[in-house]
């Protein structure tokens, strides 16, 4: 199957099981992959065949931004959710949300979560 990538889409957010996490924000990391045919799209060169990873980011962005969530657990599943549930085209998706400063003692590049979802 083909897919749509669109990796380390930034933004700002306040999800978080600690209070301030939840009252200061931080950063974070999205990366999906989005699974569908897109040889229709590839022949006909039209948008209308394929699905805008314009419109896609700004889903994101309004989840990631205008949404709290105490785990990036089910900040991952409402991304999911939402891109299946807006564009049809869509068949899978995989979702990996990285958190580059959470609140461990430690040395690290990123704690995140990686899920996969499709349509029932």
């Amino acid at each position: 199957m083909d897919k749509i990538i669109l990796n380390d889409l930034s933004f700002y957010g306040y999800h978080g099981a600690l209070v301030e996490e939840n009252r200061l924000g931080q950063k974070f990391f999205i990366d999906l992959e989005l699974y569908l045919d897109l040889e229709s799209a590839g022949k006909s060169d039209d948008l209308n065949q394929s699905v805008s990873y314009a419109l896609v980011y700004e889903v994101v962005k309004g989840i990631c931004e205008e949404e709290r969530y105490q785990l990036i657990e089910a900040l991952a599943e409402k991304i999911a959710d939402r891109i299946l549930e807006e564009f049809t085209k869509v068949e899978e998706i995989m979702v990996r949300v990285k958190k580059p400063e959470a609140p461990i003692p430690g040395i690290f590049d990123h704690v995140g979560v990686e899920i996969f979802r499709g349509r029932n």
